[in-house]
């Protein structure tokens, strides 16, 4: 057996019929936008897994759902704190003791070490406030982009030409 030559073509034409194989502009559309938006989700590290388990689940496109969430990870870092604002304002957390900002900027392990039940209900408020207000844009948001990439993709002619699948 002599080994195979890969060139940047062949592996790039590789790529582009294992991604496109036998997928319909409209599935690869949601697949993109499920993928961008779960890659938007306000917990950082949490898209990756619940892509894979999406793409198993919906039988979708597995690198291409994963290309989708990695190119959304600088807008879910730039969305953490308007999302947990949104939650704020939307769901309001009336018992909840401020965080003392103040003392971080002594000593941030003391805050720490002799108030971390505190600290971890705080941010948990504050996460589940995040994804309070992730869900809300979500689903508007899939919707969207699934209508705007169908529209895209059907114009590109190896998308266009694998309408295999609804």
């Amino acid at each position: 057996m002599k080994p195979t030559a890969y060139t940047f073509e062949s592996v790039k034409k590789r790529a582009a019929a294992w991604l496109l194989e036998g997928i319909s502009p409209r599935r690869l559309a949601l697949t993109l936008a499920l993928g961008f938006v779960l890659g938007c989700i306000p917990l950082v590290g949490v898209p990756t897994g619940l892509c894979v388990a999406l793409a198993f689940i919906f039988r979708l496109n597995l690198p291409a759902i994963q290309a989708a969430n990695y190119a959304a990870m600088p807008f879910q870092l730039a969305l953490i704190v308007p999302f947990v604002r949104l939650g704020g304002k939307l769901a309001p957390a009336a018992n909840a003791t401020a965080m003392d900002i103040s003392v971080l900027m002594h000593s941030p392990l003391q805050l720490i070490l002799h108030s971390s039940g505190p600290l971890l209900a705080q941010l948990g408020m504050l996460a589940g406030q995040a994804l309070l207000a992730w869900l809300l844009m979500a689903i508007p948001v899939v919707a969207l982009l699934t209508l705007a990439l169908t529209g895209v993709l059907r114009r590109v002619p190896a998308v266009a030409s694998a309408r295999t699948q609804g």
